[in-house]
């Protein structure tokens, strides 16, 4: 899958990289029948991000975005196509991701998310948006922690990459 970006905030020496926990995650904008993608807002931490998740135990990477679809926002979904990944090197916690984002919609009914107590404690919500909505209010979103500026940085360049390969 194509390499979209990769995120650091502070400079980081292939050496140190060598010793850094490595994470793989898969996410999606998910598409309903309206057009609308599912966005998950975590109001404690005051930013936007999209569904998915990291894979658990020998999950591939669509067995682990459909999991975490049911999860988060309440759905079954069907993966329509890959658009690229981003890495991200967060040296705080010395750790390397690599999240490969998807394209999907919406397979039967919308359902309720099934958000874990970590995710509740954040207090995650779901709302169906624009692509263009949802790129903008990650644009004005202001995350008040370390993890939350990584989110953001990525899903904007998933989204912008995704507008552009689905309106032209």
């Amino acid at each position: 899958m194509k390499l979209l970006k990769t995120i650091e905030f502070e400079k980081v020496s292939p050496e140190e990289l060598a010793g850094y926990k490595f994470r793989q995650a898969a996410r999606a904008a998910v598409f309903d029948s309206e057009g609308k993608i599912a966005l998950l807002f975590v109001s404690k931490k005051n930013y936007y991000k999209l569904p998915g998740g990291g894979c658990e135990g020998n999950e591939s990477l669509e067995e682990a975005l459909k999991r975490e679809c049911r999860e988060e926002v309440g759905c079954e979904i069907k993966i329509t196509g890959e658009i690229g990944r981003v890495i991200e090197h967060r040296d705080m916690w010395k750790i390397k991701q690599e999240s490969f984002y998807y394209l999907a919609e919406v397979f039967g009914e919308k359902g309720k998310s099934a958000f874990m107590p970590d995710e509740i404690e954040a207090g995650f919500s779901v709302k169906w948006l624009l692509p263009s909505e949802a790129i903008k209010l990650l644009e004005s979103d202001k995350p008040s922690d370390y993890e939350g500026q990584f989110i953001v940085a990525r899903e904007l360049v998933f989204l912008r990459e995704a507008e552009k390969l689905t309106t032209s």
